[in-house]
C-alpha cells in the first residue's frame, strides 16, 4: 500500500506575540485555580499583610484579588504584562531565588486569555493608575482612584480560548481547588490575613497571626488544618547541614485517607515534591497503615542556591542539591518527635469510639440467645482471683504489682520476667469464685494504696480483662481499653529495633534445633539473606534440598512457633528486596535497608507478643501498662492500629444522660 503523501512544512516563521502568551499560558494557567495562585503570590513578593481573593463561577466568569501591598506606579504597571518582564530578579541569578515568582510569565498570561484589570498605588504616589488587557491586546495606562496596593479583576477566564473552558470541571469542583491552594498558601504565610469569598457561601477567612512563634503558627495551622489538629500535634524542630526544619507533625493515629492534608514549604514557597511526601511516607511506615496519610506541616528552610526552584512551571516541584540529606532530616525529624510524644494517642480515637458506641445497637434478648459467645472465650470479665492461670510469666524485675482493692492477690513466685508471654490457651473459669480469704482481705490496705498509686500514671491500673483481650484500666479521670496483642506487639517490635541499633538482637539457642521444609526456591531465598537474618538474631543453616535448620531465634521470641515464624519472614522477604543487598552500606535516618530489616523485625514481633485470648494475671496488666508509658509509639501497633482507647469520665457521663 503506498504511503500517503507528506504534509508540506510552512516556512519558519516567528509567532505572533499574542499567540505566543496564549501557549505560555497554557502551561501557567491550567485552570482558575492556578491563576488565583499566581496572583496571591505576586501580592505575597509584594509584602502584602492583608490578601483578598473574590471569584464568580468557579473562577470563570471573575478573579479579583485586592492587597495592601507596595503597588505600582504607572511605568511598573505597564511593564508588568510584558512578557519576562519582573522585579523579583534584581541580579539575574537564578540560583539564588528567594520570592515565590521570578519568571514574569503570569501577567501576561492571564492576559492572553482573559480580560485582565490592573489597579495599583504606591505609598508615595498621589493618585493610583490602570491598566487593562483584553485577549492579549494591552490598552494605555490611565490615572485611577486606589487605595494603596493592588487590585487586580480577571473576568471570563480562557473566552480568547474557547476549548480550554471544556476541560475544566464543575463551578463547586474549581471553587474547592482555589480553596485548596489558598490553604496552601496560608500555611506558609501565617503573617498574612488571607480571604476567599464565593458563590453561595460565608467567606474563608484566615486572619494574620502577628505575634510570631510556635503558638502563633500552630493557630494558622489549626485553622487551615481544623480544629481537632492542634490538639493532637507536636512541635518539631531540627537543623543539619545547613538546613533547617521546623513544623508540627500530627500523632500516628490523626490520619486521613489522602495525603491533601501533608503540607511542606521550602524557604516560603508552598511545594509537592515526591521526594519530601516519600520520606513522611517513610518516617510513618511502622507506625501508620499503608492505605492511611499523616497529617502535618513543616518548613524547610536553607540558602537559596542548595535549591532549584526552577524546574516546573507553576513552581510546585522543587530540586535540592543534597537531596539523601534533606530526605534524612525530615525521616530522622519526624522520628524523634513522634518518640518524644511516647505513648501518647490521637483524641479522635476516643471520639470515634464514642460515636461507636452511641449508633451501636444493643441486641435483643433473642439475638443475645443466639449469638456466638465470642468464638468460645470467657464472656466474663477476669479479675484477677480464683482460679490460678497456668504457666503465667511473672512480673519484670524493678515493677512493683498492683492489684484491684481486695481482689488482686500479690504474686510470690519471684521468677525473672521474660519478655515473650506464654502463649498456652487457658481455660475458661468453670468454679464459683471465692470470696478473698482474711489473709487477703488483711492485704487489702497495702493492695489499694498500690492501686491508688497505680491510677496517677497515665495508663492508670489495671482493674480487669475482657474476653481474654482487652485490659481495662481505671485513671484519674476516666478509663483505658487496651488491645493487650496490640500492645505487646509494639513493646517487642521496639525492644527488637533498640537491640538491632545496639550491636546485635539477643539470641536464645534452641535445645533441639527445628527443620523447617519448604519449597526449594524458598529455601535458597532464606539461605542467601542468613548473614543479614543472622544479625538480626535468626541462625539459619542448610538442611538438604528444601529444607532449613533453625538453631537460634531472637531471645525476645522465645516460644514461639519456629516454622510460622520462618515463613512469615520469608514473605517479607519476598517483599522486601533484601536478598538483593546485604548490610553494608546502611543509610542513615531510616535508609531503604534499615525500613526491610524493620519490616521483617515487625514480622517477627508478631509472634512474640501476647495473644488474643491469653489470661494474663493482674501483675502482668499492670507490668504491661507500665512498659507501654515507657515506650515511644506504643499508642499505635506496627500495623498502625491503636493499642488503646482512653475515655474521660465526662465522657463516660455523657453516654449515660448524667452530662
Amino acid at each position: 500500500m503506498p504511503l500517503a503523501p507528506s504534509r508540506p512544512l510552512a516556512p519558519v516563521r516567528r509567532l505572533d506575540p499574542i499567540l505566543v502568551d496564549r501557549i505560555a499560558a497554557g502551561e501557567v494557567v491550567e485552570r482558575p485555580a492556578s491563576a488565583v495562585k499566581e496572583l496571591v503570590e505576586n501580592a505575597i513578593d509584594a509584602g502584602a499583610r492583608s490578601i483578598e481573593v473574590t471569584i464568580e463561577g468557579g473562577g470563570r466568569r471573575l478573579i479579583r484579588v485586592v492587597d495592601d501591598g507596595a503597588g505600582m506606579d504607572a511605568q511598573d504597571l505597564a511593564l508588568a504584562v510584558e512578557r519576562h518582564a519582573t522585579s523579583k530578579l534584581p541580579d539575574g541569578d537564578l540560583t539564588r531565588i528567594d520570592t515565590l515568582g521570578f519568571r514574569g510569565e503570569a501577567l501576561p498570561s492571564i492576559g492572553a486569555v482573559a480580560r485582565l484589570t490592573l489597579t495599583s498605588r504606591t505609598a508615595e504616589g498621589e493618585t493610583g493608575h490602570s491598566l487593562t488587557v483584553d485577549a492579549g491586546v494591552r490598552g494605555e495606562v490611565r490615572p485611577a482612584p486606589s487605595p494603596r496596593g493592588t487590585r487586580i479583576e480577571v473576568a471570563d477566564l480562557f473566552s480568547a480560548t474557547p476549548a480550554r473552558l471544556k476541560f475544566l470541571k464543575s463551578d463547586r469542583a474549581e471553587t474547592a481547588a482555589i480553596s485548596e491552594g489558598l490553604r496552601r498558601l496560608a500555611v506558609a504565610e501565617p503573617g498574612i490575613r488571607l480571604v476567599l469569598r464565593a458563590e453561595g457561601g460565608s467567606p474563608i477567612v484566615f486572619p494574620a497571626e502577628s505575634e510570631g512563634g510556635q503558638a502563633a503558627v500552630l493557630r494558622r495551622l489549626t485553622a487551615v488544618l481544623g480544629p481537632e489538629f492542634g490538639a493532637n500535634a507536636i512541635p518539631l524542630d531540627m537543623a543539619r547541614e545547613g538546613f533547617a526544619l521546623s513544623g508540627h507533625v500530627g500523632l500516628p493515629g490523626f490520619h486521613r485517607g489522602n495525603a491533601n492534608q501533608i503540607h511542606f514549604t521550602v524557604n516560603g514557597r508552598p511545594v509537592r515534591d515526591r521526594l519530601l511526601l516519600g520520606a513522611v511516607r517513610g518516617a510513618y511506615a511502622d507506625t501508620m497503615s499503608s492505605d492511611r496519610h499523616p497529617v502535618l506541616a513543616l518548613s524547610i528552610t536553607c540558602d537559596p542556591a542548595f535549591v532549584d526552584v526552577n524546574v516546573h512551571p507553576a513552581k510546585t516541584e522543587v530540586r535540592f542539591r543534597d537531596a539523601a540529606l534533606v530526605r534524612g532530616l525530615i525521616v530522622s525529624a519526624i522520628h524523634e518527635a513522634l518518640r518524644r510524644a511516647g505513648a501518647r494517642t490521637a483524641t479522635t480515637t476516643a471520639a470515634r469510639t464514642l460515636d461507636a458506641l452511641r449508633s451501636e445497637p444493643l441486641p435483643t434478648g433473642s439475638e443475645a440467645a443466639h449469638g456466638e459467645p465470642n468464638e468460645g472465650r470467657s464472656l466474663q470479665a477476669h479479675t484477677g482471683w480464683g482460679a490460678r492461670p497456668s504457666a503465667s510469666p511473672p512480673l519484670p524485675r524493678g515493677l512493683p504489682s498492683f492489684g484491684a482493692p481486695g481482689r488482686f492477690p500479690a504474686a510470690r513466685d519471684g521468677t525473672p520476667f521474660r519478655a515473650g508471654f506464654d502463649e498456652t490457651p487457658q481455660a475458661a473459669f468453670t468454679h464459683d469464685f471465692a470470696p478473698p480469704s482474711a489473709d487477703l482481705r488483711g492485704e487489702g490496705a497495702a493492695h489499694l494504696e498500690e492501686a491508688e498509686a497505680a491510677a496517677d500514671h497515665p495508663l492508670g491500673a489495671a482493674r480487669a480483662q475482657l474476653h481474654e483481650t482487652y485490659i481495662v484500666a481505671q485513671t484519674r479521670d476516666g478509663l483505658v481499653l487496651v488491645d493487650q496483642h496490640a500492645a505487646h506487639e509494639r513493646l517487642v517490635y521496639e525492644r527488637l529495633k533498640r537491640e538491632r541499633a545496639g550491636g546485635g538482637i539477643a539470641r536464645q539457642g534452641l535445645l533441639i534445633p527445628d527443620v523447617v521444609e519448604m519449597a526449594p526456591d524458598d529455601a535458597a531465598r532464606l539461605l542467601d539473606a542468613a548473614p543479614d537474618l543472622e544479625r538480626l538474631g535468626l541462625t539459619l543453616e542448610a538442611f538438604g534440598t528444601g529444607a532449613v535448620l533453625v538453631r537460634e531465634v531472637p531471645a525476645a521470641l522465645a516460644g514461639a512457633s519456629t516454622r510460622t515464624l520462618v515463613i512469615d519472614i520469608l514473605d517479607a522477604l519476598a517483599g522486601s528486596g533484601l536478598e538483593d543487598g546485604g548490610l553494608d552500606g546502611r543509610h542513615e535516618g531510616g535508609g531503604p535497608l534499615s525500613r526491610r530489616l524493620d519490616a521483617i523485625l515487625s514480622r517477627m514481633s508478631c509472634h512474640g507478643s501476647i495473644r488474643a485470648g491469653r489470661r494474663l494475671r493482674p501483675e502482668e496488666m499492670n507490668a504491661l501498662l507500665r512498659e507501654m508509658e515507657a515506650t515511644p509509639l506504643s499508642g499505635t501497633c506496627n500495623h498502625g492500629r491503636p493499642t488503646y482507647v482512653a475515655l474521660k469520665l465526662a465522657d463516660i457521663e455523657r453516654l449515660f444522660g448524667r452530662r
